[in-house]
């Protein structure tokens, strides 16, 4: 298990109210559909366990994690509800996955094949999604092999062919090459439900919608949308807000980080803080240090961005570049003490700096930021 720090002021708040108020907030816009938390990515880097359970007090039905060790961590800390496994996994992972009741995707024949003989082998009867590529092309089945697969599962007694499903690529795109081609992939996927239904197979589980389609594709609704990013309070564009804005709703952010100073030095204009002496202090300063650097997830880029932290509820940029382990931040003539309070990431007073605004000034997705929250930072559950 990796070490958290637990011995050093640094740590990331989690909020259960939250997490069960994008819960709600989601399903408002879902209609008949259920909600699928998903908590992969060490809950998009909340902590898995901790934003299971937040998700499923808040009204959500199933999860669904990348891969088999993620399942097997909620179950091991006690989630009983569904959790679906979101990629076709290696044979030889098949029977640990199975015993720990999860269910499992399958995206090719040869998966087909291999599921089929791990069920005959351990006896009983076990749920499987079938996942069917309709233009991502990263993993399902092609459109013209469906059939084939769909014999395989349904004719096994030890198979429960429960779902079939499709992944969108650009359901957050707003230009209308990308409506088009997520509309293209909701017909592609009808036609495939067609298919197996003229088969006479009729999966009880139909999910073609992420974030971005749940809230911007209402006719993709099926029987339940896989939510990952808008659990943990961010919208994978800002167009997509307006489902929301027009219930007079906003999602909430669920993480917070927070550091405390553990040093603080004056020093001349003129001298160059942290590794590199990549800037000139213009005058005399002060200078605060903040234990929390790259290996926690702050990006070294966010210095040339010019990024800023918040103490005693105000922005302060930092005086050099980001290390492994600390921060430097330039607080000019304020009174700042050790011990005070530094908010990361999050609110503190009238002031908020988001995971949107880090990945704005870094060049990257808000996904990328979260994920990225390294795993020594301890994950406290609040409210």
């Amino acid at each position: 298990m990796p070490v958290e720090g637990v011995r050093r002021p640094a740590w990331a708040e989690i909020s259960s109210s939250a997490i069960a108020h994008n819960v709600r907030v989601l399903r408002g816009v879902l209609g008949d559909a259920q909600l699928c938390a998903v908590v992969k990515a060490n809950g998009y880097g909340h902590g898995a366990l901790l934003a299971a359970s937040a998700a499923l007090a808040g009204g959500a039905e199933t999860l669904a994690v990348a891969i088999v060790d993620e399942g097997i961590e909620l179950r091991e800390g006690g989630i009983t509800a569904p959790i679906l496994l979101l990629a076709e996994i290696p044979s030889e992972t098949l029977s640990d996955a199975l015993h720990h009741d999860l269910t499992i995707t399958v995206g090719s024949l040869g998966g087909a094949r291999a599921a089929v003989a791990c069920a005959e082998a351990l006896g009983g009867t076990y749920k499987v999604h079938v996942k069917v590529d309709t233009g991502m092309h990263r993993m399902g089945v092609a459109p013209e092999e469906l059939s084939d697969v769909a014999d395989i599962l349904s004719t096994s007694p030890h198979i429960d062919f429960e779902g079939l499903y499709t992944h969108f690529p650009v359901a957050d795109g707003a230009s209308p090459e990308d409506r088009a081609f997520t509309r293209g992939q909701i017909a592609t996927f009808d036609d495939a439900v067609e298919h197996l239904a003229a088969k006479g197979i009729v999966p009880r589980q139909l999910h073609t919608a992420n974030t971005a389609a749940a809230l911007g594709y209402p006719q993709a609704g099926r029987s339940f949308a896989r939510v990952g990013l808008a659990l943990y309070g961010y919208l994978p564009e800002d167009w997509l807000g307006s489902a929301l804005e027009e219930r007079g709703e906003k999602l909430r952010p669920a993480l917070t980080l927070r550091a405390q100073v553990v040093a603080v030095r004056r020093v001349d204009a003129g001298e160059r803080p942290s590794y590199g002496r990549r800037r000139a202090t213009e005058r005399e300063t002060t200078i605060a240090t903040v234990p929390f650097g790259y290996a926690d997830g702050y990006p070294r880029r966010l210095f040339d961005a010019g990024a800023e932290v918040l103490i005693n509820n105000k922005r302060y940029p930092l005086a050099g570049s980001v290390t492994m382990d600390q921060l430097l931040i330039d607080c000019g003539d304020d009174d700042v003490q050790l011990g005070d309070d530094v908010v990361l990431l999050g609110r503190q007073g009238a002031e908020e700096i988001s995971a949107d605004e880090w990945a704005r000034r870094a060049d990257t997705i808000t996904w990328e930021i979260l994920c990225g929250i390294g795993a020594r930072v301890p994950r406290v559950l609040v409210d």
